[in-house]
């Protein structure tokens, strides 16, 4: 077994590794859509929203409860992609480190 030195600095290491991943992830761009483009919205893979775009044809005031749930169905397809794009940049920070068996990552 390695000593403690040798234990801490690799912890270190891990810590290190992990901040520039989760620095990356505010870098990476996914786009949420509805109503088959009608809205769409931009955020990165940290959650942060860019951008929101509304076709004109649904700025009509009796669509109004249609608007908001096509909004609310892009900002959650933007979170899954964004969620997913996440999970896969972690990964790949996370595969060169030596973790024991088992050992989950807190995201």
């Amino acid at each position: 077994m390695k000593n403690l030195d040798d234990i801490l600095a690799m912890a270190q290491n891990v810590q290190n590794q992990l901040s520039q991943a989760q620095d990356s992830l505010d870098t990476i761009e996914v786009e949420g859509v509805s109503g088959g483009g009608l809205v769409s919205i931009k955020a990165t893979a940290k959650g942060r929203i860019l951008g929101v775009a509304i076709d004109d044809s649904l700025m009509v005031a009796s669509e109004k409860q249609m608007l908001e749930d096509l909004i609310a169905a892009a900002l959650n397809d933007a979170r899954t992609k964004a969620d997913a794009a996440s999970s896969a940049e972690m990964s790949k920070m996370t595969a060169g480190i030596p973790l024991p068996p088992g050992f989950k990552l807190p995201f």
